[in-house]
């Protein structure tokens, strides 16, 4: 079966305001018995969802927007219309509703408003996966690396609808016209160039055709190490500028979500948790050797400074635990030890760091010491994850490169992981980990000894 590949997508967003405006106000008839009341109501509230909706972005919904950013755009306009709900009853005073009757609407209104928007995001998925429709025909200008890790990932996920035509290998001689041709001929909707495979004045004849043409452009970074971040845009005056990077914990909102959720899991854990379990592994630890119940040990944190991090002792005492990371088979871990580290339960002493600020429930993992030194001089970028707290746990750690570093290639994809989360930090993604955190330690995982 073969689609058009016209941008009939176009219409998914004004379909999606008016799917949401209907629930909305057909719920909000439950409310009204006087229509008077109801239209008053009506108007207030779709123009504000329509302005609210501007404003936060609410469908600005793509193929390649991420599940926990519709999840955060939910949230974000969830709490916002709540207030704006209640505050027209707190104005219109006279129409004595109750707060658990408004309550009951605005969940109603959201669980349906969330079904709807996942339904239309995976079925969009299935459609394209499945039938071949809301397609995008796409091409890829140069050959490297890069383009070609592109090339496998439309060929891979044909869910996203994006259907690779063609692949050119150009060098800084070659002449354009032939892509520029077959471009025209084959209704291509997207281009994806290279920057390193181009001159620069290859890369403005592009330009120049994508806008003659109305076709979208977008440019591949090369390895030039600028272009591999994620970088921030803003303007003095009117003179443009480049950061390096964006951190989202730099930001005091951020940070104060953040310390919210670390305080209340770190309480959490503390007293319905640790108080009890605390004795019993305390007696058992004792039992099986000598030595103190916890292990603590020097550790660097945010901005490269040490702190004590605290662990249950899962070893016997012994003078290179502050040199040697264990092995698999190590035989300085002890019979109480190899379960208390199977299960993480050696890590949740750290929650005490939590609390006194040391550390986060989630971050890159504090390295010791002596680690920290080696890894810097040896690691390009392994600094850049001391920008925010250590964790407990991290996405690198529910990702595959927790415990031992065995190969260079360990701890390199760890500080990938850990740069992804210093640069795309989110409460939900801190929420997500955890959760994936919570699932490993009752499954096993074959690098937890």
């Amino acid at each position: 079966m073969i689609y058009k590949t016209g941008r009939y997508s176009r219409l998914i967003r004004p379909l999606s305001y008016i799917v949401d405006l209907l629930i909305i106000n057909v719920i909000g008839l439950v409310l009204f018995m006087d229509p008077r009341e109801y239209f008053t109501f009506v108007a207030f509230t779709n123009v504000s969802w329509i302005i609210l909706s501007l404003k936060t972005d609410f469908y600005e919904v793509y193929r390649n927007t991420r599940v926990v950013k519709i999840v955060s755009l939910l949230i974000l306009q969830a709490v916002l219309f709540s207030l704006i709900t209640f505050a027209f009853f707190g104005f219109f005073n006279k129409l004595q509703r109750t707060p658990d009757w408004i309550f009951k609407y605005l969940l109603l209104v959201f669980v349906l408003i969330t079904m709807a928007k996942f339904a239309v995001f995976y079925l969009l998925k299935r459609y394209r996966k499945i039938l071949g429709g809301n397609l995008r025909n796409t091409i890829i200008i140069g050959d490297n690396v890069k383009t070609r890790q592109l090339k496998d990932f439309f060929e891979k996920n044909p869910e996203f609808g994006l259907q690779l035509k063609n692949f050119f290998k150009i060098d800084k001689k070659s002449n354009l016209e032939e892509c520029f041709s077959y471009i025209s001929k084959n209704e291509i909707d997207e281009i994806y160039c290279s920057i390193g495979e181009l001159t620069n004045k290859q890369i403005k004849a592009i330009v120049a055709y994508a806008d003659n043409n109305l076709k979208k452009l977008k440019f591949l970074p090369d390895n030039k190490e600028i272009f591999t971040k994620r970088m921030d845009f803003e303007y003095y005056g009117y003179l443009p500028m480049l950061s390096l990077r964006k951190i989202p914990l730099e930001e005091s909102i951020n940070q104060f979500t953040k310390r919210l959720f670390d305080i209340i899991m770190s309480v959490s854990v503390i007293i319905f948790l640790l108080s009890w379990l605390t004795p019993i592994i305390a007696l058992l630890i004792r039992l099986e050797s000598k030595g103190t119940t916890f292990f603590k040990q020097k550790r660097n944190g945010i901005d490269n400074r040490e702190f004590y991090c605290y662990k249950f002792r899962s070893m016997r005492t012994n003078v290179q635990a502050n040199l040697h990371q264990a092995t698999r088979g190590d035989s300085r871990v002890t019979k109480i030890g190899k379960f208390i580290r199977k299960t993480s339960i050696d890590e949740l002493p750290q929650f005490i760091n939590v609390l006194k600020g040391d550390m986060s429930v989630v971050g890159p993992r504090p390295h010791m010491v002596s680690h920290t030194n080696m890894y810097a001089n040896k690691i390009d970028k392994f600094m850049v994850r001391h920008w925010v707290k250590p964790g407990i746990t991290g996405l690198a750690q529910v990702s595959g490169f927790r415990g031992e570093v065995e190969t260079d290639k360990d701890i390199i994809n760890r500080v990938k992981y850990d740069i992804f989360y210093v640069e795309n930090w989110s409460i939900l993604l801190d929420v997500k980990i955890v959760i994936l955190t919570a699932v490993n330690a009752i499954m096993g995982e074959d690098k937890a000894y």
